[in-house]
């Protein structure tokens, strides 16, 4: 009985993920032709791109700026007990930009963009407006999922690159407050260590992320089926599965970036 249970899980897992494998390729797809079919989705680009970028700006910059001033409060007071203190730009550089920047720009997004996209999906499925779309002809994937991965991927980028420049830059007038610091030799501090590199891996991390929680939560929406109860279900498991892949996506390519 064990044994079977295994390899009925282990079966049911496999073709999971063979589905999975497909529906994101068939999205990529579909993504890929959306801007080829007119304005048709355009309205749903757009409303995804306010909800998941302007909306969150907020949060990003809060987050940003608290990171930021806490990073140069630490490397001005324990680095520079070590006489280390130019390593507090070093540090700031490859946490902002490299790991935490997109890292918890992705967490906000799954919070906020995911559980709304999985839940919205999955209750047009409960009220049969897929089946609807689906009977005049339209496809529930080109329509409504490609807009939404195209407006997370591009909201997520941008959002990384406000946190950059919160995290970077904003910071510095909240620490006039606590450790004041002449802004010549923050920016010359800044520039003397920054690498482009350290801002393509953190965009490449951002785009990886967004192509993930939107793929997730779409995926997830879709399977509910008949039952009200499934659509916050959908929800749970969107985020839950989306926190689990974004931070083995972001172990990957920072073992990818430092090997």
């Amino acid at each position: 009985m064990f044994v079977d249970r295994v390899g009925a899980r282990t079966i049911g897992a496999i073709r999971g993920l063979s589905y999975g494998l497909g529906y994101f390729a068939r999205l990529v797809g579909e993504s890929l032709l959306f801007f080829r079919r007119g304005r048709v989705g355009r309205k749903v680009l757009v409303m995804q791109i306010l909800f998941t970028g302007i909306e969150a700006l907020p949060v990003i910059s809060v987050m940003a700026v608290a990171i930021g001033v806490a990073i140069n409060l630490i490397g001005s007071s324990v680095l520079a007990g070590f006489g280390q203190g130019k390593l507090a730009y070093t540090l700031l550089i490859i946490v902002i930009t490299r790991e935490l920047g997109p890292l918890l720009t992705a967490f906000v997004v799954t919070a906020r963009s995911g559980t709304a996209m999985a839940t919205e999906i999955g209750g047009m499925a409960v009220s049969h407006e897929l089946e609807a779309w689906v009977a005049v002809g339209a496809d529930p994937i080109a329509m409504l999922a490609a807009p939404r991965f195209i407006g997370v991927t591009v909201s997520i980028v941008v959002l990384d690159l406000y946190f950059n420049l919160f995290g970077l830059l904003g910071s510095f007038g909240v620490l006039q407050l606590i450790h004041p610091v002449l802004l010549g030799d923050y920016l010359s501090s800044l520039v003397s260590v920054l690498n482009p590199w350290d801002i393509g891996w953190g965009l490449l991390k951002s785009f990886v992320f967004g192509a993930i929680i939107s793929t997730v939560a779409t995926y997830r929406g879709f399977a509910v089926e008949r039952a009200g109860t499934e659509v916050p279900v959908a929800g749970i498991r969107a985020v839950g599965s989306s926190f689990v892949l974004v931070i083995l996506a972001d172990a990957l390519i920072t073992a990818l970036a430092y090997a």
